[in-house]
């Protein structure tokens, strides 16, 4: 069952302060400095339309790609993964976010962008896909990348779909 999104008012939303609890992990350690937690709980609480139970862990490419090949059947390392462990409405979100660091740091190098602004943007993406948004289809994309570059703008970072 999907869960309620508040789509008509997002922004609205958002200007509530919804309870989080964050675990963050740093399983690759590279990223300890350059992405820190309270800029990621900043960054997810821009997000959140509802209270949540998030983990943040940051892998290898060698963790990243056994996770995407376990649980998606495709045998490479992808930028990010959720892993949401229920979409009940009455309950707090819970879901693991899963970057991996040596693709975040190299989509960052080839679109010239810094790798906190890529960061802003994967775990924002992983957070609306935590609370049910998706984009497997034009309608969906639409959707939630419309709400990924208001989030991001809100938080000081250009839109990530107009970088060339």
């Amino acid at each position: 069952m999907k869960r309620l999104k508040p789509a008509a008012f997002p922004l609205l939303v958002m200007q509530e302060k919804n309870k989080l609890t964050l675990t963050v992990q740093y399983a690759d350690p590279r990223l300890t400095t350059q992405v820190p937690r309270a800029a990621i709980r900043r960054w997810i609480q821009a997000a959140l339309f509802f209270d949540a139970e998030l983990t943040v862990r940051f892998v290898t490419e060698k963790e990243g790609r056994t996770l995407n090949r376990s649980y998606r059947d495709k045998d490479y390392a992808t930028n990010v993964l959720t892993f949401n462990y229920h979409e009940d409405a009455e309950q707090a979100t819970h879901a693991d976010i899963v970057l991996c660091s040596d693709v975040l740091m190299r989509e960052s190098d080839e679109q010239k962008i810094s790798l906190e602004q890529h960061a802003a943007h994967l775990i924002v993406h992983g957070v609306l896909h935590a609370q049910g948004y998706d984009h497997e289809n034009e309608e969906e994309a639409v959707e939630m990348e419309s709400l990924e570059t208001d989030i991001l703008l809100q938080l000081g970072f250009p839109d990530p779909y107009s970088i060339s």
